[in-house]
């Protein structure tokens, strides 16, 4: 197996790790020194602890069913770090059976340790429009 079949059989895990809502297995996919830059709620998250809390505020923000499909996916990898850029559709069904989910844009830095692939960076965004300052979430690939 490839690097980039590891790569790719990981991010197929921890996809459905996170539409499972699985939190514990979520983590498994990350390094003890995770910096994330997530597209919700803080500038930056530092550490498995902080980024676990933000987990799971994400999950209860969406207590129906999740959606996190991934496309245009491109990795390269070699035998000790990874890199992995994709467009996701994500979000969720609220408490009121809506669902509500948006195109975002993903990026995750891959460091092998102790012969485990673990995320050890990631960063979430959205466009914005630079004269309101809003986020554009309706934007589609």
């Amino acid at each position: 197996m490839t690097a980039t079949t590891e790569i790719q059989a990981l991010i197929d895990r921890y996809r459905q790790a996170v539409i499972a809502k699985d939190v514990d297995k979520i983590m498994t996919f990350y390094g003890d020194d995770i910096v994330s830059f997530d597209a919700v709620k803080a500038l930056q998250f530092r550490g498995k602890a902080a980024y676990r809390d933000h987990w799971l505020a994400c999950m209860e923000m969406c207590p129906g069913p999740h959606k996190f499909d991934f496309d245009h996916m491109n990795i390269v990898a070699d035998e000790h770090i990874a890199f992995a850029h994709w467009l996701a559709h994500c979000g969720g069904t609220n408490d009121k059976g809506e669902t509500q989910a948006c195109w975002m844009r993903g990026t995750a830095c891959y460091r092998r340790e102790a012969g485990q692939w673990r995320i050890v960076h990631e960063h979430w965004s959205a466009p914005f429009d630079m004269a309101s300052g809003a986020a554009l979430f309706n934007l589609e690939p």
